[in-house]
């Protein structure tokens, strides 16, 4: 099943800061076409602010356009992170794992 939140929102700090919680949960990144990378994180907020500071990376030089999350218990994110893997293969989960 892909992310339960569906409504993607804008991967810059302004839209992170605004709509993604300081809570746990999963979290997508892509740039309009594809997946780029599903991660997992106690803090969503925290870690995608952590994602924008971040450059010169593989990831930042494919420039994620877009995010979504969904919320979830610390107990569960691993195993729904690795489903939503499967399901979506994000081009740089697939380089990682």
């Amino acid at each position: 099943m892909p992310f339960l939140e569906v409504a993607g929102r804008c991967f810059t700090a302004v839209s992170v800061q605004k709509n993604a919680p300081e809570l746990s949960g999963v979290y997508g990144l892509s740039n309009g076409r594809e997946w780029l990378f599903i991660g997992e994180s106690n803090n969503i907020r925290a870690q995608l602010l952590e994602h924008l500071r971040q450059v010169s990376t593989v990831l930042d030089n494919q420039k994620p356009t877009g995010f979504t999350f969904e919320l979830c218990p610390p107990g569960e994110r691993i195993s729904r992170q690795n489903a939503l893997i499967r399901e979506l293969a994000p081009r740089f989960n697939r380089r990682m794992g």
